[in-house]
Protein backbone atom coordinates (compact mmCIF):
# COMPACT_ATOMS: atom_id res chain seq x y z
CA UNK A 1 0.00 0.00 0.00
CA UNK A 2 1.39 3.32 -0.51
CA UNK A 3 1.38 6.19 2.26
CA UNK A 4 1.51 10.14 2.27
CA UNK A 5 3.76 10.98 4.68
CA UNK A 6 4.16 14.68 5.49
CA UNK A 7 6.86 16.37 7.43
CA UNK A 8 7.31 19.71 10.03
CA UNK A 9 9.31 22.16 11.35
CA UNK A 10 13.46 20.75 11.41
CA UNK A 11 12.29 17.02 10.28
CA UNK A 12 10.89 19.00 6.60
CA UNK A 13 14.60 20.48 6.20
CA UNK A 14 15.67 16.83 6.97
CA UNK A 15 13.73 14.30 4.94
CA UNK A 16 11.13 16.83 2.92
CA UNK A 17 7.94 18.08 2.97
CA UNK A 18 6.09 15.01 1.85
CA UNK A 19 7.20 11.99 0.14
CA UNK A 20 5.50 8.69 -0.85
CA UNK A 21 6.51 5.13 1.34
CA UNK A 22 5.12 1.97 0.41
CA UNK A 23 4.39 -0.46 3.14
CA UNK A 24 2.82 -3.95 3.21
CA UNK A 25 -0.41 -4.47 3.85
CA UNK A 26 -1.28 -4.58 7.39
CA UNK A 27 1.96 -2.20 8.67
CA UNK A 28 1.62 -0.06 11.89
CA UNK A 29 2.99 3.63 12.68
CA UNK A 30 5.30 2.01 14.46
CA UNK A 31 6.49 -0.58 11.41
CA UNK A 32 6.26 3.15 9.33
CA UNK A 33 8.50 4.72 11.71
CA UNK A 34 11.31 1.92 11.84
CA UNK A 35 11.63 2.16 7.82
CA UNK A 36 11.70 5.61 7.71
CA UNK A 37 14.32 5.62 10.29
CA UNK A 38 16.51 3.32 7.96
CA UNK A 39 15.44 4.81 4.73
CA UNK A 40 16.44 8.43 6.72
CA UNK A 41 19.13 8.19 9.46
CA UNK A 42 19.23 11.77 10.17
CA UNK A 43 15.41 10.99 11.79
CA UNK A 44 17.27 8.44 14.57
CA UNK A 45 17.80 10.51 17.14
CA UNK A 46 13.92 11.71 17.02
CA UNK A 47 13.63 8.06 18.57
CA UNK A 48 11.05 8.89 21.57
CA UNK A 49 10.90 12.66 20.57
CA UNK A 50 8.76 12.69 18.15
CA UNK A 51 4.51 12.00 17.84
CA UNK A 52 2.93 10.14 14.48
CA UNK A 53 -0.50 11.41 13.48
CA UNK A 54 -2.61 9.94 10.88
CA UNK A 55 -5.41 11.77 9.19
CA UNK A 56 -5.01 15.04 11.36
CA UNK A 57 -5.09 13.05 14.36
CA UNK A 58 -2.39 11.69 17.27
CA UNK A 59 -1.72 7.80 16.44
CA UNK A 60 -0.39 5.17 18.48
CA UNK A 61 2.96 3.04 17.29
CA UNK A 62 -0.10 -0.27 17.29
CA UNK A 63 -2.58 1.59 14.59
CA UNK A 64 -2.77 -0.32 11.67
CA UNK A 65 -2.23 1.51 8.30
CA UNK A 66 -4.48 1.39 5.30
CA UNK A 67 -4.18 2.81 1.85
CA UNK A 68 -4.12 6.38 1.12
CA UNK A 69 -3.95 7.05 4.61
CA UNK A 70 -1.90 10.53 5.49
CA UNK A 71 0.75 10.24 7.85
CA UNK A 72 2.39 13.32 9.51
CA UNK A 73 5.57 13.59 10.97
CA UNK A 74 5.88 16.16 14.18
CA UNK A 75 9.08 17.23 15.88
CA UNK A 76 7.55 18.59 19.27
CA UNK A 77 5.97 21.49 18.63
CA UNK A 78 7.10 25.26 19.70
CA UNK A 79 4.68 27.38 18.74
CA UNK A 80 2.25 25.71 7.47
CA UNK A 81 1.33 28.12 5.80
CA UNK A 82 -1.04 27.69 2.90
CA UNK A 83 -3.71 28.77 0.69
CA UNK A 84 -6.59 27.50 2.98
CA UNK A 85 -5.76 30.03 5.61
CA UNK A 86 -7.94 31.20 7.63
CA UNK A 87 -9.09 28.32 9.64
CA UNK A 88 -11.80 29.27 11.18
CA UNK A 89 -13.76 26.89 13.90
CA UNK A 90 -16.25 28.12 16.45
CA UNK A 91 -13.33 29.30 19.43
CA UNK A 92 -10.40 29.00 17.22
CA UNK A 93 -9.30 30.77 14.42
CA UNK A 94 -5.15 29.73 12.71
CA UNK A 95 -4.56 33.04 10.14
CA UNK A 96 -1.57 34.81 8.41
CA UNK A 97 -2.57 38.25 9.00
CA UNK A 98 -2.18 40.61 12.41
CA UNK A 99 -4.49 39.06 15.49
CA UNK A 100 -6.60 42.12 16.41
CA UNK A 101 -6.55 41.87 20.65
CA UNK A 102 -8.74 44.71 21.45
CA UNK A 103 -11.72 43.00 18.57
CA UNK A 104 -11.28 39.26 19.52
CA UNK A 105 -11.52 40.77 23.28
CA UNK A 106 -14.81 42.99 22.28
CA UNK A 107 -16.26 39.68 20.62
CA UNK A 108 -15.98 37.57 23.74
CA UNK A 109 -17.52 39.99 26.42
CA UNK A 110 -20.98 39.32 28.10
CA UNK A 111 -23.16 41.47 30.38
CA UNK A 112 -22.96 37.64 32.90
CA UNK A 113 -18.89 37.93 32.80
CA UNK A 114 -17.12 39.30 35.76
CA UNK A 115 -13.63 38.76 34.04
CA UNK A 116 -12.08 38.24 31.05
CA UNK A 117 -8.59 36.89 31.27
CA UNK A 118 -6.37 37.53 28.04
CA UNK A 119 -3.54 35.81 27.10
CA UNK A 120 -1.29 37.90 24.53
CA UNK A 121 1.87 36.15 23.80
CA UNK A 122 4.32 38.41 21.32
CA UNK A 123 7.36 38.08 19.30
CA UNK A 124 10.09 39.24 21.87
CA UNK A 125 13.34 40.37 20.47
CA UNK A 126 15.95 38.34 22.01
CA UNK A 127 16.51 34.00 23.45
CA UNK A 128 19.43 33.30 25.11
CA UNK A 129 21.02 36.40 24.76
CA UNK A 130 20.79 36.69 21.17
CA UNK A 131 19.40 39.35 19.18
CA UNK A 132 15.93 38.30 17.05
CA UNK A 133 15.55 39.98 14.04
CA UNK A 134 11.90 38.12 13.22
CA UNK A 135 10.18 34.33 13.46
CA UNK A 136 8.29 32.38 11.17
CA UNK A 137 5.54 29.98 12.47
CA UNK A 138 4.94 27.14 10.29
CA UNK A 139 1.88 24.76 11.20
CA UNK A 140 -0.31 21.50 10.36
CA UNK A 141 -3.01 23.78 9.26
CA UNK A 142 -6.21 21.53 9.61
CA UNK A 143 -4.88 19.05 12.55
CA UNK A 144 -4.03 22.52 14.51
CA UNK A 145 -7.17 24.04 14.13
CA UNK A 146 -8.91 20.76 15.03
CA UNK A 147 -6.70 20.64 18.24
CA UNK A 148 -7.29 24.33 18.90
CA UNK A 149 -11.27 23.20 18.73
CA UNK A 150 -10.69 20.23 20.95
CA UNK A 151 -8.87 22.78 24.01
CA UNK A 152 -11.43 24.98 23.94
CA UNK A 153 -14.32 22.43 24.41
CA UNK A 154 -12.21 20.54 26.99
CA UNK A 155 -11.47 24.21 28.38
CA UNK A 156 -15.51 24.47 28.76
CA UNK A 157 -15.92 21.24 30.55
CA UNK A 158 -13.11 21.63 32.80
CA UNK A 159 -13.78 24.99 34.27
CA UNK A 160 -16.55 27.43 35.41
CA UNK A 161 -16.01 29.60 32.73
CA UNK A 162 -18.92 30.96 29.96
CA UNK A 163 -17.05 30.98 26.85
CA UNK A 164 -13.38 30.57 25.32
CA UNK A 165 -11.82 32.17 21.91
CA UNK A 166 -8.00 31.86 20.55
CA UNK A 167 -6.14 32.40 17.46
CA UNK A 168 -2.68 31.95 16.43
CA UNK A 169 -0.99 33.23 13.52
CA UNK A 170 1.66 31.25 10.79
CA UNK A 171 3.82 32.91 8.31
CA UNK A 172 6.31 35.76 9.48
CA UNK A 173 6.32 37.65 12.58
CA UNK A 174 8.23 41.27 13.34
CA UNK A 175 9.07 42.00 16.98
CA UNK A 176 6.40 43.02 18.95
CA UNK A 177 3.64 41.44 16.83
CA UNK A 178 1.34 38.89 18.98
CA UNK A 179 1.85 35.23 17.87
CA UNK A 180 -1.29 33.60 20.07
CA UNK A 181 -4.10 34.89 22.09
CA UNK A 182 -6.08 33.34 24.57
CA UNK A 183 -9.63 34.53 25.63
CA UNK A 184 -11.40 33.86 28.43
CA UNK A 185 -14.71 34.98 29.95
CA UNK A 186 -16.17 34.18 33.28
CA UNK A 187 -18.51 35.09 36.11
CA UNK A 188 -15.38 35.16 38.16
CA UNK A 189 -11.76 35.51 37.60
CA UNK A 190 -10.66 32.20 39.52
CA UNK A 191 -11.83 30.78 37.26
CA UNK A 192 -10.94 32.86 34.05
CA UNK A 193 -7.03 32.57 35.43
CA UNK A 194 -6.96 29.24 35.43
CA UNK A 195 -8.54 28.25 32.67
CA UNK A 196 -6.23 30.50 30.44
CA UNK A 197 -2.96 29.12 31.77
CA UNK A 198 -4.28 25.97 31.19
CA UNK A 199 -5.48 26.37 27.62
CA UNK A 200 -2.17 28.36 26.31
CA UNK A 201 -0.03 25.32 28.41
CA UNK A 202 -1.93 22.37 26.64
CA UNK A 203 -1.72 24.61 23.50
CA UNK A 204 2.48 24.76 23.34
CA UNK A 205 1.98 20.93 24.06
CA UNK A 206 -0.20 19.35 21.28
CA UNK A 207 -1.01 22.20 18.75
CA UNK A 208 1.08 21.31 15.44
CA UNK A 209 2.82 24.42 14.93
CA UNK A 210 6.34 25.14 14.75
CA UNK A 211 8.43 28.45 15.29
CA UNK A 212 11.99 28.95 13.39
CA UNK A 213 14.04 32.22 15.11
CA UNK A 214 16.00 34.39 13.02
CA UNK A 215 18.86 35.90 14.67
CA UNK A 216 21.86 38.19 13.29
CA UNK A 217 23.77 35.22 13.19
CA UNK A 218 22.15 32.33 11.95
CA UNK A 219 18.55 30.60 12.22
CA UNK A 220 17.10 27.77 14.33
CA UNK A 221 13.95 25.95 15.30
CA UNK A 222 13.02 26.38 18.58
CA UNK A 223 13.03 23.61 20.77
CA UNK A 224 9.41 22.81 21.58
CA UNK A 225 7.62 20.76 24.53
CA UNK A 226 7.67 16.93 24.90
CA UNK A 227 4.46 15.07 23.36
CA UNK A 228 1.95 13.81 26.24
CA UNK A 229 3.32 10.52 26.72
CA UNK A 230 0.08 9.05 24.77
CA UNK A 231 1.49 11.25 22.15
CA UNK A 232 4.83 10.32 21.30
CA UNK A 233 6.22 7.63 19.69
Amino acid sequence: MQLRVLCFGRLRELVASAIAVEMPAGATVGDLWQTLRERHAALAPYEGAIAIAVNQEFAASSRVLIEGDEVALLPPVSGGMGEELPLISIHARLQTEAIAPAAILAEIKAGEDGAVCLFDGIVRNHTRNRRTLYLVYESYPAMAIAEMEKLAREALERFAIREVRMAHRVGRLEIGETSVLIAVASAHRGAAFDACRWVIDSLKKTVPVWKKEYFEDGAVWADGEPFPPEASL
